[in-house]
């Protein structure tokens, strides 16, 4: 399988999919590898560090991810 397109494009048709179809970016991405028959565990490198941000945002308030620990109040 070859991708027939750079970071920017695969991003921006992240972005307009989250737009007309009012989803997550989670779902967006998962809905676009699956149209075009795209391997998940390859699509990091296609997808921009802001998308990746909110991805990453979007799985912590989910619990998908680990909180980060600089949120946590310390307690002696």
């Amino acid at each position: 399988m070859t991708i027939e397109f750079t970071k920017e494009d695969f991003s921006r048709k992240i972005e307009n999919y989250v737009i007309l179809n009012n989803c997550s970016y989670i779902d967006a991405t998962i809905a676009i590898c699956e149209n075009k028959e795209i391997e998940f565990n390859i699509i990091s490198k296609f997808l921009s560090k802001p998308i990746l941000e909110k991805i990453q945002e979007e799985g912590k308030s989910l619990n998908l991810l680990p909180k980060s620990k600089k949120n946590k109040l310390p307690f002696a």
